[in-house]
């Protein structure tokens, strides 16, 4: 009853002004670029999105300004990062994504206590789910377990699926792992919405069952992912456009982290504002944003 959200995302960038506070002049523009070079929709406040780093009130305006694109883009899907340590600022804040019109909920397990049992996980999206997501809903657990240290296990989504068929649609899968794609498919098949958050694995995870993808890339190089979604969808692939992916997640990975390389290649390759970063963050330096670009720019 997912296969709607199937598709291209991307992980969207959060537009900031200098004073670290959201840039909501420039969310309409970031989604219509994105719109315009074949995403089927956009998560925000992903990782590539800086999530982590805002609060309650800070998403919540983002939102809001978000779902205004559907007045050019009717059918762009959108997709709210909503996952926390707390039970509830993520009820709070799934609520919240339903209730403004988003398409569905990404939600990253309880992170810090790494230790965590499946059936306390259980019990926590359990919660969660119940509380804040209605029937025809779409939540998604976000399984990043080299960041969250909390793995989200394929009996741990047995589980969920089985137990809220209706509202739990599935999983972002950002292991980096080939045979985890391979463990996915074979376990779920197309019953489970699986979105890969690997580039690198797109051609491999469709092959392997899944649904599409969500990646930072996608701010840069959606056109390509793009080619080989609807290569896929004829029953094809295309080998070309797998390989300048390849080639551009190399760079992306010699640049971590990735919000502040995009955020430059974003300005310096298609004319976007330079926006800020939340501290920790940093700009790239400039003579590293020269040679990203130019890399880049080479695979082109």
């Amino acid at each position: 009853m997912f296969e709607k959200l199937s598709g291209i995302y991307a992980a969207s960038l959060t537009p900031l002004n200098e004073d670290f506070m959201p840039a909501l002049e420039d969310v309409l523009r970031l989604l219509d670029f994105l719109a315009g070079r074949g995403c089927h929709g956009a998560l925000l406040f992903g990782t590539t999105g800086e999530g982590p780093s805002f609060a309650v009130s800070e998403r919540f305006v983002v939102m809001q300004e978000a779902v205004k694109i559907r007045q050019s883009h009717p059918d762009f899907r959108l997709l709210a990062g909503t996952g926390t340590p707390s039970l509830e600022e993520t009820l709070e804040l799934t609520k919240a994504a339903f209730e403004l019109g988003f398409d569905g909920a990404v939600v990253l397990p309880p992170y810090y206590y790494g230790s965590v049992s499946d059936d306390g996980l259980y019990d926590w999206y359990a919660r969660v789910i119940e509380e804040a997501v209605l029937p025809g809903a779409a939540l998604l657990g976000y399984h990043i377990p080299a960041m969250t240290g909390v793995s989200i296990s394929i009996e741990l989504l047995t589980r969920l699926k089985e137990g809220f068929p209706e509202r739990f649609a599935g999983i972002k899968d950002s292991s980096g792992d080939p045979i985890h794609a391979i463990k996915l498919g074979e376990a779920f098949g197309n019953e489970l919405l699986t979105l890969s958050g690997n580039d690198r694995l797109l051609s491999h995870a469709l092959r392997n069952s899944a649904s599409g993808c969500i990646t930072a890339l996608a701010n840069l190089c959606s056109p390509d992912l793009r080619l080989v979604w609807d290569a896929n969808q004829r029953g094809e692939s295309d080998e070309t456009a797998q390989s300048r992916l390849d080639a551009s997640r190399d760079v992306l990975e010699r640049y971590l982290p990735a919000p502040p390389l995009l955020k430059a290649m974003v300005a310096r390759l298609y004319d976007l504002p330079r926006w800020a970063l939340k501290p920790p963050l940093l700009p790239l330096l400039t003579d590293m944003e020269i040679q990203a670009a130019e890399e880049f720019i080479a695979i082109e």
